[in-house]
């Protein structure tokens, strides 16, 4: 449609509006910027990802380079486990350390994004099927850090976390993804940071520096959450003990997995889907990314 038409549509469906109130509403409902964000799974592997120049930190440099550029980044880290939900509500989360054994250099990162307290509140207001508490305390830990610094590397953009209510289940997490939509129109990034293979117990400690190394039952399951993810079967994911031993090794504490619930749940039908990053490392972890939109 033409820009000048557009316009007159615009005013003509305003004209016959009764109140400012559902002016407003219609507009909010419009997406920003004529597109909706997409939204991202991104595996975040090993800290030291947030210090070193690998193929996955350059995979997720590039997708910030393909992707608009968002108003914020709303991440739901594995590494935020809570007893209900809250979001970060401070003016300047701190960068959180929530490792050992690392290189000095690790510790040495500071990621000064800023946050954004009213943003915090509205997302709260959006969430119906629980109370959300704004938070003042946590930070960004590094399953945020790590890989935003690497896609927004002058921390110029505002940066939430959201955390995972650990009494619930992978349904819950799921459709409260779905009251977060109306974030994708105002051109916020929602992430979810996990992995979804994820067995520490189980890594070869040996094979870490080779390209790829996965278990058969990591490279099999891996390959089965994928097709469900593209044919938008979200079922057998949600169900996902119900999959047989290769899940229960890939998922043996769920906090990896669960940030995968927000990013499909807050997808719809009609976006694209594809995969980045998708590699097995050490046996028991696969790096495997996904856009969505």
């Amino acid at each position: 449609m033409e820009r000048s038409k557009f316009i007159i549509s615009i005013l003509l469906t305003s004209a016959a509006m009764t109140t400012l109130s559902q002016f407003k509403n219609f507009t909010e409902a419009l997406p920003q910027n004529g597109y909706l964000m997409p939204v991202l799974f991104i595996g975040h592997g090993s800290p030291m990802n947030g210090i070193e120049d690998t193929q996955f930190s350059r995979g997720w440099k590039k997708m910030a380079e393909e992707i608009p550029t968002p108003t914020a980044v709303l991440v739901v880290s594995a590494h935020w486990f809570t007893r209900g939900t809250q979001i970060t509500a401070m003016d300047f989360p701190k960068t959180i350390h929530d490792f050992g054994g690392f290189p000095q250099a690790l510790f040495d990162v500071q990621y000064n994004a800023p946050g954004n307290p009213a943003l915090a509140k509205e997302t709260a207001s959006m969430i119906v099927s629980t109370q959300v508490e704004l938070d003042h305390d946590w930070g960004l830990d590094h399953g945020t850090w790590t890989v935003v610094r690497h896609m927004y590397p002058e921390a110029n953009i505002p940066v939430l976390q959201l955390s995972i209510d650990y009494t619930k289940g992978p349904k819950f997490h799921y459709d409260l993804a779905k009251e977060l939509y109306a974030l994708r129109k105002k051109g916020v990034l929602i992430i979810g940071s996990g992995n979804m293979v994820h067995n520490l117990r189980m890594v070869a400690w040996d094979k870490l520096n080779e390209d790829q190394y996965g278990y058969d039952w990591a490279i099999q399951i891996n390959s089965q959450f994928k097709s469900f993810i593209e044919s938008g079967d979200h079922a057998p994911l949600i169900n996902y003990t119900q999959l047989g031993r290769e899940a229960l090794l890939a998922i043996p504490t769920p906090e990896h997995y669960l940030p995968l619930m927000y990013t499909l749940g807050v997808g719809t039908s009609k976006d694209q889907i594809s995969f980045f990053n998708d590699k097995a490392v050490g046996g028991s972890l696969t790096m495997t990314s996904v856009k969505i939109g």
